[in-house]
């Protein structure tokens, strides 16, 4: 312990035993050398507060909120003041804001009651008094742990929270939060099976339900959180469920931390799930219903605007965009959808206060990385390359620090599969997979042209138009386990200890899992862009599968990612090194895969295809095994829903113009070309 936090701690004793003047001396001594030390200034507000001088403590707490606005026990404290100032109206605030960083602040949740009980608020105040009675019977592990992960402080969160586990193996809430650990760890699988299990030993805890189709669907497994979507939805509109009914039942195990999901919470939930099966019907009705009940609510404008986008209908989710800007006038998402329709164009008066948006510092930061690559599209659409090129640059760094892309990971990734997926391995397991001819994977990097070819290959009769499908990435992830530290990954290594078995097992299972996505065409299409990792194990498992690789000019494909906020993942592209960096290494494991696999992959480059598509078309089509069909050049004229960012771009016949708009912004693209390396601008022909 250093000497500051030694002083520290002998502050929060003094305070402990009533003595604030000699905890403040204290502490405003430790800043006077260490004026940023978080801990010491939270202690001094907390001494000012008991020398009842409150108006300096909140001046105090202002400071100490600047740096951490998501500090509930700062806002707790914030409270605590106003109401020694009677300022009762500010004091609820302050409370509100405590609870929502830390749903486990118990004084907090006291205070409002008070507060509500006084006011007449007899709605906020039954809610209000129904989580105090639930945190009252939490174990106090549990509310210890719900504070470390309102801190971030995982690690720590995780290490108590299983501690408590080993004494209460199925106890609700210790198995929902630590699945939220895993989830924020991105251990999904983790957290999966934990919610799986807890809903197996708690059926009627509906919050752990939602959070299990919550998990579903950031697995992309639409078909299983859409079944179990449904279920809940029917129970909600039955009545609440009974609590403390379910296997394993104990003090407080059929509660939830967070309040009681109530039919919107479950209507929005499913709603999301049928847009990700493809039943845009009833998505459209549920996010219809869920306006009329909120008019005031600018997120579920957005969510029905998106599936009219993938419907094909951008009038209608036009509209609805700037309805949710209306309410909210700062929803970057709001703006951001609007520039990704690629075709909208933005007023000088939107332009106007975009630019005042992105520009204020009290405009959320999420908000503000959306208004910057919004604005950022805006400029190039009005021709001004520089400014444009500054706001897409401004986007991404405010973007990188929160992404988790490594360099030298991606590097142990691509040597795994190249040491591992040998023309030794394939010949030894020659013959093992499901020998079921149906998978067409499009895979190469994002902003490639792969939906262009999904379109074509999806105007076929014989083939079913899925999405990008998470299977192949789940069945990796699966394999790979959690890596133990200093050992190399597992997976892609264990692809050559595996049992015969197994490989027509998960051929099957892959076409189990996926038959939800498709209709009654013979094949169908993945266009998983990120699929070009596994193209090892998806010959193990499916070796009559056809793989195309969508390939277009690295300096047009690496600014057009660097261009797009994308929704989750493609964490490289958020800087032009990285997103170098990682078109030469999917170069080069390719052309591995053309070496130990050769004829599994057909490179379609996108520039060729814009020169000559039906030369194109007929080159893919034999290929997968296909007779030419005239509706695959008339790609343009097939009515599906289309999810990604390129889907009006699709809807139009073929079209040059993108190809060197990367051209525009030459001049500031030297790290992009650099990190490229040579052999790849040498193949390309880049400067």
């Amino acid at each position: 312990m250093s000497e500051t936090e030694a002083r520290v701690r002998e502050a929060q004793r003094l305070l402990g035993e009533g003595a604030p003047d000699a905890a403040a001396g204290l502490m405003e001594e430790v800043l006077a050398g260490a004026p940023d030390h978080f801990e010491a200034r939270y202690a001094l507000a907390v001494a000012r507060r008991h020398q009842h001088r409150w108006p300096l403590a909140l001046d105090t707490l202002s400071t100490l909120l600047d740096a951490r606005p998501d500090f509930g026990r700062a806002h707790q404290e914030v409270g605590y003041n106003y109401i020694a100032l009677k300022n009762f109206s500010r004091a609820g605030a302050a409370f509100e804001r405590a609870i929502t960083a830390d749903p486990g602040l118990i004084n907090s949740w006291k205070c409002l009651a008070k507060l509500y009980h006084d006011a007449g608020n007899t709605a906020r105040l039954a809610e209000v008094t129904d989580q105090i009675a639930f945190l009252e019977t939490l174990p106090v592990e549990l509310l210890a742990v719900v504070s470390l992960l309102s801190e971030d402080r995982l690690a720590d969160a995780e290490r108590l929270c299983k501690r408590f586990l080993q004494s209460n193996k199925t106890h609700a809430e210790g198995m929902r939060l630590l699945a939220e650990i895993a989830t924020r760890n991105r251990a999904y699988d983790e957290a999966e099976f934990l919610l799986e299990s807890c809903v197996e030993f708690h059926p009627t805890h509906r919050h752990a339900r939602l959070q299990y189709v919550n998990i579903l669907m950031r697995m992309q497994k639409f078909a299983r959180a859409h079944a179990e979507a449904e279920k809940l939805l029917a129970e909600v509109r039955e009545g609440p469920s009974e609590a403390g009914t379910g296997a394993g039942a104990g003090a407080g195990a059929e509660r939830s931390l967070l309040r009681p999901a109530d039919e919107d919470n479950v209507t929005a939930l499913h709603a999301a799930a049928c847009a990700g099966v493809g039943r845009n019907a009833d998505a459209i009705a549920g996010y219809e219903r869920l306006m009329e009940r909120h008019p005031d609510n600018h997120f579920h404008p957005v969510s029905l605007a998106h599936v009219h986008k993938a419907e094909g209908d951008l009038d209608r989710a036009v509209a609805l965009y700037q309805r949710a800007y209306g309410i909210k006038p700062d929803h970057g998402d709001a703006y951001w959808s609007l520039a990704n329709t690629k075709s909208y164009e933005f007023g000088d008066e939107e332009l106007a206060r975009m630019e005042a948006l992105a520009g204020d510092a009290s405009t959320g930061e999420n908000d503000r990385i959306q208004l910057c690559f919004a604005l950022g599209d805006a400029w190039e659409g009005r021709g001004d390359y520089e400014r444009s090129f500054e706001r897409y640059r401004r986007g991404n760094a405010l973007k990188q620090p929160s992404t988790y892309h490594s360099a030298e990971h991606l590097s142990v990734r691509i040597e795994g599969q190249i040491e591992t997926c040998t023309a030794e391995l394939f010949a030894r397991r020659e013959g093992l997979g499901c020998d079921a001819p149906d998978p067409i994977f499009v895979v190469g990097l994002p902003r490639s042209g792969s939906t262009l070819l999904e379109q074509i290959l999806s105007s076929h009769s014989a083939v079913d138009g899925t999405m990008e499908l998470h299977n192949i990435l789940n069945l990796a992830k699966r394999l790979r386990g959690r890596d133990a530290p200093g050992e190399s990954p597992r997976y892609p290594r264990i692809l050559a200890e595996l049992e015969d078995d197994y490989f027509h097992r998960f051929g099957e299972q892959f076409l189990q899992d996926t038959r939800a996505y498709r209709g009654d065409a013979p094949f169908f299409v993945d266009k998983m862009p990120n699929n070009f990792f596994h193209v090892g194990l998806i010959r193990l498992i499916l070796p009559n599968a056809k793989v195309i690789d969508a390939r277009r000019h690295p300096m047009a494909c690496c600014f057009s990612g660097y261009k797009q906020l994308f929704g989750e993942g493609q964490e490289f592209s958020y800087g032009l090194t990285e997103i170098g960096n990682y078109y030469r290494q999917y170069v080069r494991l390719m052309d591995h895969w053309d070496q130990v696999l050769p004829g599994f992959v057909l490179r379609v480059q996108h520039e060729e295809v814009v020169d000559d598509l039906e030369g194109q078309v007929r080159r893919i089509l034999e290929f997968c095994g296909l007779p030419f069909e005239q509706a695959c050049v008339d790609y343009h004229r097939t009515e599906r829903s289309i999810r990604t960012p390129s889907s009006e771009q699709v809807r139009q016949p073929i079209y040059r113009s993108g190809l060197e708009q990367w051209r525009h912004y030459e001049p500031w693209l030297g790290p992009l070309k650099e990190a490229l390396g040579e052999d790849v601008r040498r193949r390309y022909g880049v400067d």
